[in-house]
């Protein structure tokens, strides 16, 4: 029987519910990169609601939560009191030795007087990339990258992190939060959506944490096509090597989308993308196979919010559950 859609499915937010993961080891990261910097004891925790963070994740423009973490450190180290940056060689210690010099005291009187502190920052300042900051998250995991190195030794506690990374982790020994993710949607509905249509995952997650939660939830049977930032990652070296471009190929590219329509053009009769992102539904805009772009509410903690910013850019259709969702493709 002729499948009748192809159906792409976003991870984080989407199937899987990562505010008590990916989002909170955002703001963890955060608290924990600046621990070292005199008066830090004085930092409010948590340092920001997750609502307030969602406004720097709605920005648009950052690829994943390593990116996010990124954008919301520079963001509040404009606000610290600086001085000279370590000229250690060794990445850890150069970084250390900077933020020892460093006093967060303006910092925490911000955060515990402003509503949506974060959001005020990026209205009044945009976004923000301080050398140093940059400096210390540039590279990869193990090899000068500060700020991933600190989110995936949260995100994946220490005994995942070291199999992942064949490593010890540098500052963080607790349970990861990776445990702490639930699913989003029933398997009933999975099961009726797969029987007529062709279900794929489009997730810039890396591949070894996309795998986690289909194994962990039993849900691979569901999708044949898996495509992750690997994938992203293993296209864009293919272009430098042989055309010598740069390119980004994660989303609002439409690249994994595309890469998962090639085979089913002539397949199916309809493309859909669900995704709770304004770049999923720039990504779904942008797609050679005219995908529909169909925002979901279901993890948002400002619901009133995303609808805008998922209406701002262009979402075909907008549904509060996976029932809703019925409407549209069954």
């Amino acid at each position: 029987m002729k499948p009748n859609n192809l159906i792409v499915f976003d991870m984080d937010g989407v199937i899987v519910d990562v505010s008590a993961s990916y989002r909170d080891v955002v703001r963890r990261a955060t608290q924990l990169f600046f621990h070292p910097a005199r008066a830090s004891a004085s930092l409010p925790d948590p340092l920001f609601a997750l609502s307030d963070l969602a406004a720097v994740k709605h920005s648009g423009g950052l690829n994943n939560d390593w990116d996010l973490t990124f954008a919301v450190i520079n963001l509040l180290f404009s606000l610290v009191e600086k001085s000279t940056v370590g000229q250690s060689r060794d990445p850890w210690t150069r970084y250390r030795q900077t933020m020892r010099r460093c006093n967060v005291k303006a910092l925490s009187d911000f955060l515990t007087s402003t509503d949506e502190p974060l959001k005020s920052l990026l209205n009044r300042r945009g976004k923000l990339e301080d050398d140093f900051i940059a400096d210390v998250y540039n590279g990869d995991v193990g090899s000068g990258n500060i700020i991933k190195q600190i989110f995936q030794e949260i995100y994946l506690g220490p005994e995942l992190f070291k199999s992942t990374y064949q490593m010890e982790p540098e500052i963080y020994r607790d349970e990861g939060y990776i445990l702490r993710e639930r699913l989003l949607l029933d398997r009933p509905i999975l099961e009726e959506f797969s029987r007529e249509n062709v279900l794929a995952i489009a997730t810039g997650r890396p591949r070894s944490e996309a795998q986690y939660p289909l194994q962990h939830f039993r849900l691979r049977q569901f999708f044949p096509v898996v495509l992750t930032l690997d994938d992203c990652v293993s296209e864009e070296r293919r272009i430098f090597e042989e055309e010598g471009k740069t390119v980004s190929l994660s989303k609002p590219d439409p690249f994994m989308l595309d890469a998962i329509a090639e085979n089913y053009r002539k397949a199916v009769s309809g493309f859909y993308y669900i995704g709770d992102m304004p770049d999923d539904m720039l990504a779904a805009a942008r797609s050679r196979a005219d995908f529909k772009s169909i925002g979901i509410l279901i993890s948002a903690p400002d619901k009133f919010s995303l609808k805008k910013n998922l209406q701002r850019a262009g979402a075909d259709y907008i549904v509060e559950d996976f029932e809703s969702l019925k409407t549209i493709i069954l």
